[in-house]
């Protein structure tokens, strides 16, 4: 007997799974579906998806986070072999503020090469060590 997705009718990741909207597939299982982005940042450049609807990864089962994992692990190992990139890039984004636009939990695979020309860091702080000792209270607290 087959589950019931979970979907919701304005979400494009929800229409691709559907198959109401195309998409170059790489990898598809029972709880995944792996496309390439539309949009990359470089050649290669994916996105896993899982089949039922949720948000972000705080909606996102413990189960099916790992197995996501698992799979972008096991992808990037074909895709470094086949595509000879030099190194890989995990992005996974949550809420508007850190850069999600689709709000339906993804993982983007984005190969690297060098002198590809894409910057994708951050600008590091300098907390103090009294800053950072309240900050670890907080969160252990």
């Amino acid at each position: 007997m087959k589950k019931e997705m979970i979907s919701q009718d304005n979400c494009i990741f929800c229409k691709i799974i559907a198959g109401k909207i195309p998409s170059h597939t790489i990898y598809e299982d029972e709880q995944f579906k792996v496309i390439l982005d539309v949009g990359p940042a470089t050649r290669g450049h994916a996105l896993i998806i899982p089949k039922n609807h949720f948000t972000n990864l705080y909606e996102l089962p413990e189960k099916m986070a790992a197995d996501a994992m698992k799979l972008a692990k096991k992808l990037m190992i074909k895709m470094t072999e086949k595509l000879h990139c030099d190194g890989f890039n995990v992005i996974q984004n949550n809420g508007e503020v850190a850069g999600q636009t689709v709000f339906h939990f993804h993982m983007h695979l984005i190969p690297r090469y060098k002198e590809d020309g894409e910057i994708l860091k951050y600008i590091a702080g300098e907390p103090g060590a009294e800053e950072l000792e309240r900050i670890r209270k907080t969160i252990t607290e």
